[in-house]
């Protein structure tokens, strides 16, 4: 299906030479461009858009103004900001109401790259009402031990890059909003970033200090919330799978940027799970009180529920934040692998796996949804791997208990 898309610019110089460098999509967008923001509202007032792409820099009403107003008015559309100089503040301000920053100029390939990746994540989605929730969240919560650890760090006059990362890539939250940063012209990154270590490394310690104790990207979820319930036994088995996903990784001799790479991938992959729990917790009420335990019955009763699932959910919202497209269809088919005609060792398969493998091992019933699909693996000549992955998850959950031991006891000492 066609994709409706509107241009917002007040230069008339640049809305002519984005009309000429789009002219090969004609056919499959129908563009409309426009020299205001209140141009754009009256056009969206006229008939439905699926992406708004707006300068920031504009009289009367800027790009970040208008923005906010979309999203409030037309919550489910796209919206993205392309634009050139433009002030600190400014930047800031469009952090919430933005899915994704973009820089002049910007590579044709590049817009239309990111476009398709949110309109193939979203045609995926069936359910209309939670598109709208989806593209509506600024953020995800946080849980509040680890929200005050992360500002407590960043009070401190001497802050520890590495520390940050430590504690963001526990939170599957923090973690998304970084990532969504990372790869954003926000902070100027001229490629994809899945890294955490990386993400963390290029927004640098100012940048998230004003992020988080000024702007507020990041929250804590309610303590007396459905959510409070279930989040910290969702994030432990986010941890469990991150940590055996890279280490699967790095056992198949993957590149060291595809072993970081797991681990954020693994650590996002039921962030649909976190984003049905807060937003929409008494429809997601009956998954969880469902006394089924074979592996497939929450995806069987969240598609009966809400008409899609999880991870169709988490795939939509991290497409939108323009994250990169291998790490989105490995949280889209995290479940079903095969769907994805791959014959080798990828982001996927090593998210997959350590699903399956950490979800046998969970006593929680919403993380236990999982099952390995032999028949994947052998496609891929992987399948006499199982038994060692096996014991990779016991090391890695040693580990991280060992960890977090070590952690309760510097608490004590400080």
């Amino acid at each position: 299906m066609r994709k409706r898309l509107i241009f917002v610019d007040d230069e008339s110089l640049v809305l002519d030479g984005l009309r000429r460098a789009l002219r090969g999509m004609r056919e499959e967008w129908d563009m409309d461009f426009v020299p205001s923001a209140e141009a754009a509202l009256a056009s969206l007032k006229q008939q439905p858009y699926d992406a708004i792409i707006t300068d920031m820099r504009m009289p009367v009403m800027d790009g970040a103004q208008l923005l906010e107003e979309v999203k409030d008015l037309y919550p489910g559309i796209v919206r993205i900001v392309l634009s050139g100089q433009s002030s600190k503040e400014a930047v800031l301000r469009s952090i919430v109401p933005a899915h994704q920053f973009l820089s002049k100029p910007c590579e044709l390939a590049e817009l239309k790259n990111r476009l398709d990746q949110a309109f193939m994540m979203r045609d995926l989605l069936s359910s209309q009402a939670l598109k709208t929730i989806v593209s509506r969240l600024p953020s995800l919560p946080s849980l509040p031990t680890l929200y005050n650890l992360l500002t407590d760090e960043l009070r401190k006059d001497d802050v520890s890059l590495m520390r940050l990362g430590q504690i963001i890539s526990r939170d599957v939250g923090m973690a998304a909003k970084v990532l969504q940063l990372a790869n954003s012209a926000f902070i100027g990154s001229l490629s994809r970033v899945s890294s955490l270590p990386q993400a963390v490394s290029l927004i640098g310690t100012d940048v998230v200090r004003t992020l988080v104790l000024s702007v507020h990207v990041f929250s804590q979820v309610e303590r007396n919330s459905d959510a409070a319930v279930y989040l910290p036994a969702l994030w432990r088995h986010s941890v469990g799978v991150a940590s055996l996903a890279q280490r699967i990784a790095k056992s198949q001799k993957a590149s060291k940027t595809l072993a970081e790479d797991s681990f954020a991938a693994g650590l996002l992959h039921d962030v649909g799970k976190a984003i049905l729990l807060t937003e929409v917790p008494a429809r997601y009420r009956p998954v969880l009180a469902a006394d089924e335990t074979s592996p497939d019955s929450i995806l069987r009763l969240e598609i009966k529920h809400l008409g899609c699932t999880h991870a169709e959910v988490g795939a939509y919202l991290l497409s939108i934040w323009g994250l990169p497209m291998p790490l989105v269809h490995a949280v889209a088919f995290h479940h079903t692998p095969a769907t994805m005609s791959e014959q080798d060792f990828s982001l996927l398969t090593a998210v997959h796996a350590a699903e399956a493998i950490e979800s046998s091992a969970d006593p929680n019933p919403l993380n236990r949804d999982a099952e390995l699909d032999v028949a994947y693996l052998e496609r891929l000549g992987l399948l006499d791997q199982e038994p060692a992955w096996r014991v990779f998850q016991q090391e890695c959950a040693a580990a991280l208990e060992e960890g977090k031991e070590n952690e309760r006891q510097d608490t004590v000492r400080g």
